[in-house]
């Protein structure tokens, strides 16, 4: 064999992804060496570091260098990304992110808009629907039907000629709901106090006062009189504040326009995603409106001749409401060679949703009341049969929202992206998802600035004897309890038929630990959402993100800035909002953001520490005021556990705040600091700031939903004790849960099932966890027995 043979080739010593010298958030100068197209688990307690290193810096640096080939104008339109702080990033490869976002909860996106399946399933209607009634953009609920006509002026040949030009569009949209399958009523009686008059306040809704902008526009409209009692206005008048659709009004020499109530609140609230909307504002909105299904459409959203278009007996409206995998059977039974390779790419995006364990999903589903897990694998779909390899594929916890049966599932479609060439990188804490890893890089030791730094790399054999956190509880199991409690009383579900539950009548035990199971999609969220969930005295904490700016932080979120504004104003003598870096006492230069942004458009924004209060945030004088010895920003840039000291004894001590610290330590976030921006924390962190600032409320029975979500092994202990802690309070709490640590530590488990989508919403087991594992008659109960080793 000749020597140049045996020389590879340059092109081939690019095996590696090498990090040096990455300092994004918490992270201290890591660096580390990944193998290219192999599966690397990323592993470490919540906060250590994980999705700093693999988003903010090995996806966020690939997909920065992806946009800068673009010209300067496309760049304009992107989101700008900023080099992430490291030294080296050598041999990137294009980066797929596929992470949890909720899907948008816009009310017009459903799983079909969000995968592309009904823009194919609309041009199979127009082209092979009887009787034909136009172009794709006749099925299609976002289209409205319009038609005009009139006289246009046209240049030809150097003379104007005018001519009449007439045309029509025909769309799909129904034109009672807009194509939102629900229409809305307003109570009347919430939006104004009819005895009152106008001067008198007597418009409810949050927001309206009379001193401000809303008062002089009212008053300056003339279209009332502000000091006559609403019950006594004429039809005309009433319709004028209600109605009146917008018109340009002249208010002391400025021009404004004037607008209803009703059209008003349509745009500023009703058009939004309820759950998106302030606390205060979704309270009144919950008030004020009922949503009912449209009695035109029947909920389709769809126009009658859009309905009215069939292929074989089915129209679009019922194909979309189908169940995917019949769907999927339906659309596999079509043969029209016309449209043959329309039907191939349809049926590729339906077998793909069965193949990844999304079957028992409708196209018509709202994407916004998808889970996280849903979401995540929901945009899986696009990359499953994609022929592009060499591609990095960056996962986000993969298995959450997934039985342990499902798992098995989602790690072969893992395996299957690697075996295609491709280099794939997971954040996981699953041991399951863990076992398969090819390469593991565990970071810690600890969270927050007790992590950042890589404290194994190598094979998960190497991993369970290396005495890491992660290590040392990688084959934890969690053992049944010895006794369970006694049941105080039951709440009673009778006949819950929410999505896919089937008449079911379940008593849920009170005063202990319940944990709702069963697989992905069996109807579990749909039996406690639908049934418990609304009900007096419970609180629910499920899965939608916490929404929060650069300005936010766990003080602000929690309701802890408050009472210490209160401690630092009362012993210095002066206003509580000078001590808030979003009121009075922000430093005028950078408005308290402690920074100051520089917008370069197209390039990266910069944002350098502001020079006059150095990115503390507050004006000099402010930090002139000490309480206990330190001042605002000091306290603000304590840990948890540092400031739960401080408040909790000596001259500062401040029981309302203890009270709130004491919490954020027992869900296990000591470790964070206080003024800490929410943009940075994980999605595990998030959810446990949740979890504090609900079980301030006054509630008797605490709903979770996947709480073990984002958490660690070690994590899990902790939760687990929390929530012993909460029953023997005497509350009771029901848990949404796949984890079989949660499980076997159950009073009571409610398995649904026995399958997903039409072939679940059933109770398919009620009992202890000790009858389960013994009855093995479950898919729950075999993993579970698997699990405790029984």
């Amino acid at each position: 064999m000749s020597r140049a043979a045996e020389t590879p080739h340059v092109a081939d010593s690019h095996e590696l992804i090498r990090v040096h010298g990455a300092r994004e958030n918490n992270l201290k100068d890591v660096s580390i060496e990944l193998p290219k197209r192999r599966l690397t688990v990323f592993t470490g307690v919540s906060g250590s570091g994980k999705s700093s290193l693999v988003f903010n810096t090995i996806a966020a640096e690939s997909q920065r260098l992806i946009n800068e080939t673009y010209s300067a104008f496309v760049q304009g339109f992107m989101p700008t990304l900023a080099r992430p702080d490291v030294d080296v990033l050598d041999g990137l490869t294009t980066a797929i992110i596929v992470d949890q976002q909720r899907m948008g909860a816009d009310p017009r996106s459903t799983v079909g808009t969000a995968t592309d399946a009904s823009a194919m399933l609309r041009i199979l209607f127009s082209r092979l629907g009887k009787p034909h009634i136009g172009s794709p953009q006749a099925f299609s609920f976002n289209v409205a039907s319009i038609s005009g006509a009139g006289a246009v002026t046209v240049e030809r040949a150097g003379r104007t000629v005018k001519e009449r030009r007439s045309f029509s569009i025909t769309g799909g949209m129904c034109p009672r709901c807009e194509g939102r399958g629900a229409v809305n009523d307003i109570d009347l009686t919430q939006l104004y106090d009819e005895t009152k008059s106008l001067s008198g306040g007597a418009i409810t809704i949050p927001g309206y006062s009379m001193d401000g902008w809303y008062g002089r526009i009212f008053s300056g409209s003339g279209f009332f009189d502000m000091d006559k009692p609403i019950k006594k206005f004429t039809k005309r008048e009433l319709n004028d504040l209600l109605y009146k659709e917008p018109t340009k009004i002249k208010v002391e020499g400025i021009n404004l326009t004037y607008e209803g109530l009703i059209p008003k609140m349509q745009k500023s609230m009703l058009s939004k995603d309820v759950d998106s909307l302030q606390p205060h504002i979704r309270a009144f909105v919950e008030r004020a409106v009922t949503f009912t299904t449209c009695p035109e459409c029947e909920g389709t959203r769809l126009s009658a001749e859009a309905r009215s278009s069939k292929i074989k007996g089915i129209s679009i409206a019922d194909a979309c409401a189908m169940q995917i995998s019949d769907l999927a059977e339906w659309v596999g039974k079509l043969k029209e060679p016309s449209v043959a390779p329309l039907l191939d790419a349809l049926r590729h995006t339906l077998d793909s949703f069965v193949e990844i364990g999304l079957g028992y999903l409708s196209l018509d589903r709202a994407a916004g009341t998808l889970s996280g897990g849903e979401a995540q694998r929901t945009k899986m779909i696009r990359h499953l049969g994609s022929s592009l390899t060499d591609i990095t594929y960056v996962f986000d916890e993969p298995t959450i929202g997934l039985h342990p049966h499902d798992i098995q599932r989602m790690n072969d479609l893992l395996l299957q992206l690697r075996d295609k060439g491709n280099t794939v990188l997971v954040v996981e804490h699953k041991p399951e998802a863990i076992a398969i890893a090819d390469h593991v890089v565990d970071l810690g030791p600890g969270a927050g600035s007790a992590g950042g730094e890589v404290v194994f790399e190598g094979t998960v054999q190497g991993l369970r004897s290396s005495g890491t956190l992660t290590g040392k509880h990688l084959d934890d199991r969690a053992a049944l309890k010895p006794s369970v409690r006694t049941p105080s009383g039951a709440l009673e579900v009778r006949g819950a038929n929410t999505h896919n539950l089937r008449d079911v009548d379940v008593d849920i035990p009170l005063g202990v630990l319940v944990v709702v199971t069963g697989v992905a999609g069996s109807g579990k969220s749909s039996l406690i959402h639908g049934s418990v969930s609304g009900r007096d005295g419970v609180v629910a904490v499920d899965q939608t993100p916490i929404r929060g700016s650069r300005r936010s932080n766990p003080a602000t979120y929690t309701g802890l800035l408050e009472p210490i504004r209160k401690a630092f104003a009362k012993a210095n003598g002066v206003k509580p909002a000078l001590f808030s870096a979003n009121s009075e006492g922000a430093c005028p230069n950078c408005n308290g953001n402690g920074v100051v942004y520089t917008d370069l458009a197209m390039m990266a924004g910069v944002a350098t520490p502001c020079e006059v209060c150095e990115g503390k945030r507050f004006q000099a004088e402010v930090l002139e005021y000490k309480y206990g010895g330190r001042d605002i920003s000091e306290v603000l840039a304590m840990s948890v556990a540092e400031a739960e000291e401080f408040f909790g004894s000596g001259e500062a001590k401040t029981p309302a705040a203890h009270k709130i610290l004491d919490r954020l330590v027992d869900v296990g976030l000591g470790y964070l600091k206080i003024g800490q921006p929410l943009t940075t924390l994980s999605g595990g962190e998030r959810q446990r700031l949740k979890l504090v600032t609900h079980m301030a409320a006054n509630g008797g029975v605490y709903v979770l939903d996947e709480p073990t979500t984002g958490l660690h092994l070690a994590d899990v202990e902790q939760l687990l004790g929390l929530l012993d802690r909460l029953v023997e309070a005497g509350k009771s709490v029901i848990v949404i849960e796949h984890h079989q640590a949660v499980m076997a530590h159950a009073d009571w488990i409610i398995d649904l099932g026995p399958g997903a989508g039409h072939d679940g919403g059933q109770v398919v087991f009620e009992g202890t966890p000790a009858d389960l594992v013994a009855a093995h008659s479950t898919l729950t109960g075999k993993h579970l027995a698997e699990y405790v080793g029984s």
